[in-house]
């Protein structure tokens, strides 16, 4: 059967896959839906009341390196916000940065559509590193410093927008990763993501996960009142659920939810995976990594993984590449990342970990030397790949060897029956 795989926005790679030996093409499961304006709208209802006093409103969207239909929340938001009375002179519009860098003029379509011109003005990058635009307000459980952007206490109330996935290490995105590691300071950022590297930081673990019990007792530390608004997406990045309110309950709400779309069952691990990431994931390897996680996952020992992602803005972070580029195994790089963590450092510890167990192949556009120093193998060719993982299985005594395709591997994650 021939399979069209989506590169580089709306480019695609054709390749013939033997229809024998695929066991499946693993997609976010359809779930029945309302529809993305009825869903929105529904979920809506409650802001004018809640804005009734409200007098200067943070208002906290995601960047442009997460598929959150941000447009289509304003569209839902911004009526509400007129029925109470707030003008756009009331609205700060933050963008979630995390530890990224800031919207390029190119992205405020993306990321605001029709809204663009009418809220660019409105609209601020938080920015990490900025000590001036941060406040301190304490510790976490795990003894993480609590440094926020200090917007968040000088607004009355806050709207918060996300959407709701599974993701690698904090379980799931949406809900209070808008706070952190959305708006919070490096050091916050970087004593957070070293947690990554536990065990049971990982996807769809919540309990007793030190990543998410951080962004948890951040909330803690926020006192004007909070509207969440999440969503829950499809296959096709389109709106299936949107959960209200509370900004824990609608979080929780939305993970359940996410499970059913998400989690896809399959009945054994293949020989071959082919994980892609969609665009916007595909910005570079930093976000793509995400679909080497979960695509491991199906793969079965010694077998191989072929990742299929542009890398349009190349690595994205240079601290997990300099990293594995200057040891010479997967084991070397683990010994190093628990010697001393730098942000970044738990990216290049998921990737070694894979790196022990399977072959990775990279379908990207990033150069061959750089894409070896990571511990993965470089392809540019996507069918000469796939035969010849199936021949090495062979080679390797696998009588009918086979294939598995993840064409959302950034948020779709395998769970064997």
């Amino acid at each position: 059967m021939q399979l069209s795989i989506p590169y580089h926005g709306k480019k695609t790679v054709e390749i013939n896959l033997p229809e024998a030996q695929l066991l499946g093409i693993l997609e976010p499961n359809a779930i029945p839906s309302h529809g993305e304006k009825e869903a929105l709208l529904e979920a809506t209802t409650e802001v004018a009341a809640f804005l009734k006093e409200a007098r200067k409103v943070l208002v906290i969207i995601n960047d442009a390196t997460r598929p959150t239909p941000t447009q289509a929340m304003l569209s839902s938001l911004l009526p509400q916000f007129e029925m109470a009375g707030i003008s756009d002179e009331q609205i700060i519009i933050l963008v979630a940065t995390g530890a990224h860098r800031g919207v390029k003029d190119g992205e405020l379509e993306q990321l605001l559509g029709i809204y663009a011109q009418r809220l660019k003005n409105r609209l601020i990058s938080h920015d990490a590193k900025d000590a001036t635009s941060l406040v301190s307000v304490g510790e976490t459980r795990n003894g993480t410093p609590i440094l926020l952007n200090k917007l968040l206490f000088s607004c009355d109330h806050i709207v918060v927008t996300g959407s709701v996935e599974p993701h690698y290490f904090a379980g799931f995105t949406g809900g209070r990763k808008a706070f952190l590691p959305g708006i919070a300071g490096f050091s916050t950022i970087e004593a957070n993501h070293k947690l990554a590297i536990q065990d049971e930081a990982h996807s769809l673990a919540l309990e007793g996960n030190p990543v998410h019990e951080d962004m948890m007792d951040a909330l803690t530390h926020i006192k004007a009142p909070i509207f969440s608004l999440m969503t829950v997406l499809d296959k096709d990045q389109k709106v299936v659920a949107a959960t209200s309110g509370d900004i824990v309950q609608s979080f929780l709400e939305a993970v359940e939810i996410a499970r059913s779309v998400f989690c896809v069952p399959v009945k054994e691990q293949a020989d071959v995976v082919i994980s892609i990431a969609k665009f916007p994931m595909d910005i570079n390897l930093y976000q793509s990594q995400k679909a080497i996680d979960n695509g491991s996952l199906a793969v079965k020992d010694g077998g191989t993984l072929i990742l299929v992602a542009s890398c349009r803005e190349g690595i994205g972070d240079e601290a997990f590449a300099k990293l594995l580029g200057s040891c010479s195994s997967p084991n070397e790089a683990l010994e190093k990342i628990n010697a001393a963590y730098k942000l970044g450092y738990h990216k290049a510890a998921k990737m070694a970990s894979v790196s022990k167990r399977i072959t990775v192949q990279a379908y990207t556009e990033l150069p061959d030397e750089q894409v070896t120093s990571l511990f993965l193998v470089p392809t540019h060719n996507l069918q000469q790949t796939m035969d010849d993982a199936l021949q090495n299985a062979r080679d390797q005594g696998v009588t009918n060897p086979t294939v598995l395709v993840l064409p959302d591997g950034c948020v779709t994650v395998p769970s064997l029956d």
